[in-house]
């Protein structure tokens, strides 16, 4: 049932008026009250399916804190992080202490052998960069919502596509994995590629996470935008934290077919039909054309928007688990062929599994950062967290369209140091010792390099020989300090992942 409008819906025999009301009610104010313009101001379903108490209202599932809720006195004993709402017990440089849970937004999650997240990635959640006005990456988002404001209107001149910007970044494993077909054995799941905090909790690695959740409450359009994990290399492109962007339209037979001559002998599904690079065993080929059509050119004249209208693009054949067939977008700047963004065709089990098995749809993905960076001309990814005026002050635009490329900030010498160290004999990964050394450095460090590994003839043991490179953002670091946090660093990497200094 359409929330505004009362259209539509499935399946809402067994309510009473009542009942259907109060359904109504509950998941307008819980919900569409996110949207980022308020409740008045967008169609949130234009044909929705049936109201449901649904995964993504539970506290449990999405673990949000209300915002009038304040720190318990048991909470307050907690080592507060530099954000409110994030704390973790006890001392909080590793979570190789003894600890016994994680404290995320108001939700205590107990530590089992999965649990990895560190302090220092747990300061991150809750700053919302794509939330903070006259932020580039809260620029990016707004010119990315007025397109879709825009360019899709429903039938009673409201935008079509609602927009969620503020879904709590811990989901399930379920909810991360599962609820879009990744398969259990897939390396996307691995501990050295996320932060979890427990074996059933994580925080999120991409938006899509919330796709199910979304298309169960009922919705056939919506962006999602937030934060993501991810454990990674460092470097100037790569930070454990960064931002997405997720879309997804749904159709309906009538909605896909209703404007093709003789539209009312086609259909989205098939019997009997069979898997090939260009569509799914269920969906008819004609049915993927026009779905894909609709996609291409929808994601050619966002980019167009924001690059300018005489933009080169191609598309890319890959793979996603979640989508068939699938795509890769990228544009011609400056001479380059950059990729902006993946998208395709969604799995229908996907759709199926969210109650919307008369439908199917598209989906696309694209990183706010690497957006922006090319945009703009962001030179450093770490530059997006710096609370440096220099930097914030020439976003400050009169209109979100209006043209700017970053002035770079003095560019203050980098500071290298080397570490080598013998790897223990098992359980050992790059990304640990990246997130070591993020945890120890914060965003003093601007690039970790392997330059050097060996292996032992006689006694088979592996050495590795990193270049850490420190260079503050704002200031002249000096060898002394740099020192300092450089043995921290050793330290760290003998006490917690086992290695053995070669220092």
């Amino acid at each position: 049932m359409c929330l505004e409008c009362g259209e539509g819906g499935r399946n809402n025999s067994e309510l009473t008026q009542t009942e259907a009301r109060t359904r109504r009610a509950e998941l307008f104010h819980s919900v569409c009250s996110r949207t980022v313009y308020g409740l008045g101001a967008m169609r949130i379903c234009p044909k929705a399916r049936p109201l449901l108490l649904l995964p993504l209202l539970k506290p449990a599932a999405l673990h949000r804190c209300p915002s009038h809720v304040r720190a318990s006195p048991c909470a307050q004993a907690h080592r507060l992080l530099p954000y409110r709402g994030v704390a973790t017990e006890g001392p909080a440089s590793h979570p190789s202490g003894q600890r016994d849970s994680v404290e995320v937004l108001g939700q205590l999650f107990r530590r089992d052998s999965y649990t990895n997240v560190t302090a220092k990635i747990l300061s991150k959640v809750g700053r919302n960069l794509h939330s903070q006005a006259h932020h580039p990456l809260w620029l990016l988002k707004e010119r990315i919502k007025a397109h879709f404001y825009g360019a899709f209107v429903g039938r009673r001149g409201n935008p079509l596509f609602s927009v969620y910007d503020n879904l709590s970044p811990v989901v399930t494993v379920e909810q991360n994995f599962d609820s879009l077909l990744i398969p259990a054995d897939h390396a996307s799941r691995k501990k050295g590629d996320n932060y979890y905090l427990n074996r059933g909790h994580m925080l999120r690695a991409h938006t899509s996470a919330h796709q199910s959740d979304l298309i169960l409450c009922g919705l056939d359009a919506f962006l999602v935008v937030g934060d993501v994990y991810r454990r990674d290399e460092i470097d100037a492109s790569h930070y454990p934290v960064f931002h997405q962007m997720e879309g997804v339209r749904l159709f309906s037979n009538h909605e896909l077919f209703g404007r093709v001559e003789h539209g009312e002998d086609l259909c989205l599904f098939e019997s009997g039909g069979r898997r090939t690079p260009q569509k799914q065993e269920t969906h008819t080929l004609e049915a993927v054309k026009l779905v894909e059509f609709d996609l291409k050119q929808t994601l050619t004249r966002l980019m167009k928007h924001l690059f300018g209208e005489d933009l080169e693009t191609r598309w890319v054949e890959c793979y996603f688990p979640f989508t068939h067939p699938s795509y890769e977008m990228e544009v011609r700047f400056q001479g380059n062929w950059l990729e902006v963004l993946g998208c395709g065709v969604m799995e229908q089990e996907l759709v199926n599994s969210a109650g919307a098995q008369n439908k199917m749809g598209w989906a696309f993905g694209l990183g706010l950062e690497r957006l922006a960076m090319v945009l703009y001309g962001i030179p450093d990814i770490r530059l997006f967290w710096s609370e440096d005026e220099r930097f914030l002050e020439q976003f400050r635009l009169p209109h979100i369209d209006d043209a700017v490329t970053f002035k770079p900030l003095s560019k203050y010498p980098p500071l290298t140091n080397d570490i080598s160290f013998w790897l223990p004999a098992a359980n050992y990964t790059e990304n640990d010792f990246y997130d070591l050394v993020r945890s120890i450095g914060g965003d003093l460090v601007e690039r970790v390099s392997l330059i050097d590994q060996f292996t032992h003839p006689k006694t088979e043991k592996v050495s590795h020989c990193y270049r850490i490179t420190y260079r503050h953002m704002e200031r002249t670091l000096t060898q002394e300090e740099v020192r300092i946090v450089h043995q921290a660093i050793e330290k760290a990497a003998e006490q917690d992942l086992g290695v053995q200094g070669r220092y």
